[in-house]
């Protein structure tokens, strides 16, 4: 069930152009009440958020190009206001797949400077050996932040502000905070163990910080919908903190020990939530190396 929530991106990541799309035609969209004017869609690709109210539509993020159609007959369900604004939580293509879409109908994207900068130019994602085009000029975000932005829009008050080298170096979080949801884009990665984009000024270290900043935001009823992952809650990413921490720390003492790969992979440093985390795209081995050959780095 839960390798649902993150097989959009694993397919996208071997496929591309037809054979995307093409598998992405059974894919429903489904939406859930959060309260208060906030909903969580999940389709193929990270989650999106979406506030909407008289004062038209405010979006977070918007997964692959294909499934705009669906998509939008998601939000209009929904509401009959205009989608208005769409943040991206970062690059990666799985939440932004929609930006050229969405920027033709007239939707103002926004974003963390870091997150036009990388889409502005071709990339290259070595974990997966996966070459990223530019982005066309429309699906650039137009309004760009460093540091935060406020939005008001439907009676709620919307703070982003930037997660530093997290999952990678232009993570946004997003608090909607009369509604008690935050939304954490790809620094949480709930009951799979997260790709770190440590190419592109992601960290372990990044990643263990937001997830301890939104810890003590959090209350214990505070809604908080992951990148991947069904929805969650503070005590589940207490849990995943834990688990980063654990693992990261065991990973950074062995490097600093001087030792190898293997000899790291022989100590099995995520055994104990394997059970737990380890049933995503990315396995307890590939994590481990990942980790290691980015930290080490």
């Amino acid at each position: 069930m839960r390798k649902s929530f993150i097989g959009g991106l694993f397919l996208a990541l071997a496929m591309s152009g037809p054979v995307v799309a093409q598998n992405m035609d059974a894919v429903q969209i489904k939406t859930t009440d959060l309260g208060k004017g906030i909903y969580m869609l999940v389709g193929q690709g990270g989650n999106i958020g979406v506030s909407a109210g008289p004062d038209g539509v405010f979006m977070v993020d918007d997964q692959f190009a294909p499934l705009t159609p669906k998509i939008l007959a998601a939000v209009k369900a929904i509401s009959d206001r205009p989608i208005r604004f769409v943040l991206n939580t970062h690059w990666h293509f799985d939440h932004t797949g929609g930006n050229e879409n969405l920027g033709k109908a007239g939707v103002a994207i926004v974003a963390h400077d870091n997150v036009r900068k990388l889409m502005n130019a071709d990339q290259f994602l070595k974990a997966f050996g996966r070459k990223i085009p530019a982005a066309p000029t429309v699906a650039l975000p137009i309004v760009t932040f460093s540091d935060g932005v406020t939005f008001h829009l439907n009676g709620e008050k919307i703070r982003i502000f930037h997660a530093p080298n997290a999952h990678t170096s232009g993570d946004s979080i997003v608090h909607f905070i009369k509604a008690d949801v935050i939304h954490m884009g790809d620094t949480y990665f709930n009951g799979f163990y997260p790709f770190i984009d440590f190419q592109h000024g992601g960290t372990m270290e990044g990643m263990i910080a937001i997830a301890e900043k939104v810890i003590a935001m959090a209350g214990p009823k505070t809604k908080i919908v992951p990148g991947h992952g069904p929805l969650s809650n503070r005590a589940e990413l207490m849990k995943y903190r834990d688990m980063l921490a654990a693992v990261g720390g065991r990973i950074t003492r062995a490097i600093v020990a001087g030792n190898s790969l293997e000899i790291v992979h022989a100590e099995k440093p995520t055994s104990e939530f394997d059970a737990e985390w380890g049933d995503g795209f990315l396995k307890p081995k590939k994590f481990v190396e990942l980790v290691y050959t980015g930290t080490a780095n």
